[in-house]
């Protein structure tokens, strides 16, 4: 098992304590040299430029800047994205960025794609917005071109949605390609046959079991080894000292919240996954039961971590090892 952590970007609304722009950054990049001193192999960020679970006027870091960045920040960590969202890049420029953001960090890039979902988003910064089945394709046929531009000279490609004509992609390299999404019979199929990572469940153990399943089928009908496939799931958690009156322990990283406010935009607005107080045993117990359920790698997010090192530490050290 490996663990990677997200590091605070703005998002959901975890830089609002500081109010400097550069103050934002320096706790962001504080978090990723953090991590890369201690036990987790990768940071991440997430691809979007509003807020949730409201779009509100504060600090949203791009992704892609700050990845190229943060590859400069740090030494060891791999550095990700979940996920990069595919209608804001056509794909030969997508993969153009990620050769080169490969190439800053000495081959430490997991490069994040999925098909993107935020309507608001898209709508602001003059994305058109179409229904599923379209955004669907478009991603479908992104995924096939960033996958043969990476690895084949003078693509031709004529889509539905794109089209390259011998795109020179130099530096050409090969980043790990994570695909984000439990989608049955699009996304699952297009990590079987392109990606190196897939993440699936958010930290559910039952829907894990059955994407999964679904992905392991998809695998033996296109010749792939379902091994070679990294196996990954997103949680948000605080992991606290056992007996710890949770209020007390989240009262730093907390600010002005309220523990419901702080569970909830910890979750990124996201129903039925709020960001949950737990002892470091209960966290190193549902890890345990991702292990059983196929996960091989966990991506964590520490709400509060700009302004509260102490739960990643101790999550670093009393979860990681019993892992190691």
């Amino acid at each position: 098992m490996k663990f990677g952590v997200f590091v605070p970007q703005g998002w959901r609304m975890d830089l609002v304590e500081l109010d400097d722009p550069v103050e934002q950054w320096e706790a962001m990049t504080a978090v990723a040299r953090a991590a890369d001193a201690g036990p987790w192999d990768s940071v991440w960020l997430f691809d979007h430029f509003h807020t949730v679970p409201e779009p509100v006027r504060e600090t949203v870091f791009e992704a892609w800047t700050a990845t190229a960045a943060l590859a400069r920040d740090t030494r060891r960590v791999n550095i990700g994205q979940m996920v990069g969202c595919n209608g804001y890049r056509n794909p030969a420029l997508y993969a153009k960025i990620a050769s080169t953001v490969d190439v800053a960090s000495r081959g430490r890039l997991y490069a994040g794609i999925g098909a993107g979902w935020y309507e608001h988003e898209w709508k602001a910064f003059g994305y058109p917005w179409t229904g599923l089945k379209d955004r669907m394709g478009s991603f479908a046929e992104s995924v096939e071109l960033i996958h043969r531009l990476w690895t084949e000279d003078d693509v031709v490609f004529k889509g539905t949605y794109h089209s390259v004509d011998k795109p020179i992609i130099e530096p050409r390299r090969k980043p790990k390609l994570w695909i984000g999404g439990g989608g049955e019979r699009v996304t699952l199929r297009l990590v079987a046959r392109y990606g190196d990572a897939c993440n699936v469940g958010t930290g559910r153990v039952d829907v894990i079991q059955r994407k999964l399943a679904i992905l392991r089928r998809h695998c033996d009908e296109v010749g792939r080894d379902y091994d070679e496939i990294v196996k990954s799931t997103s949680i948000n958690v605080f992991p606290v000292e056992a007996g710890a009156d949770p209020g007390v322990a989240t009262a730093k990283a907390r600010g002005r919240y309220s523990l419901d406010e702080f569970a909830e935009i910890g979750a990124g607005g996201t129903p039925g996954a709020l960001a949950e107080v737990v002892t470091t045993k209960q966290l190193t117990e549902h890890v345990e039961q991702l292990a059983e359920a196929g996960i091989e790698y966990v991506l964590a997010y520490i709400p509060g971590v700009a302004y509260d090192h102490e739960p990643m530490q101790r999550f670093a050290e009393d979860v990681v090892p019993a892992f190691s």
